[in-house]
């Protein structure tokens, strides 16, 4: 199964970027055996301001996914239940799943109240660039997790 983290805006080239990168690199040869991979970050741009427009730049790339959309309002998982989900996901032959990160003013309606599940890092505000670094780290996680690997300790 693909993972995509699609998310709004360009990380650029700083740490967060590199981080991100890292856990990507990490989660796809990690996940190769698993089923699970390519892992990949899609950034997008919207010609205009506004949820409505960003949607418009994140459906294309959200198209034929489950589609987790990352919210304050979602529900937060512990990594093994996040595991556990992904895996669920792949199990039920599900071919790619993509990970919804809005702008500065979150997601907009359209992508909410079609996504599978929502998704949130806790009950703080974090910024994007942020949030992406904790996503693509989770999905290690979870790659791990269930390969049966040491990263994860309980």
């Amino acid at each position: 199964m693909k993972i995509a983290i699609v998310a709004v805006s360009r990380l650029g080239r700083g740490p967060e970027a590199e981080l991100v990168s890292t856990y990507v690199e990490r989660a796809t040869a990690a996940g190769r055996a698993l089923g699970l991979g390519p892992v990949e970050v899609i950034e997008v741009e919207s010609r205009k301001p506004g949820k409505a427009a960003e949607a418009e730049a994140l459906l294309p790339h959200l198209k034929d996914a489950q589609v987790i959309a990352c919210d304050e309002h979602g529900t937060a998982l512990a990594s093994r239940a996040f595991a556990a989900d992904i895996a669920r996901l792949r199990d039920q032959g599900a071919r790619k799943l993509a990970f919804a990160i809005g702008g500065a003013d979150g997601l907009d309606a359209q992508i909410l109240n079609t996504s599978a599940r929502k998704l949130a890092f806790g009950p703080q505000t974090w910024p994007h660039a942020l949030a992406r670094v904790m996503l693509a780290e989770q999905i290690y996680r979870a790659v791990t997790i269930l390969a049966g690997g040491p990263y994860h300790r309980d």
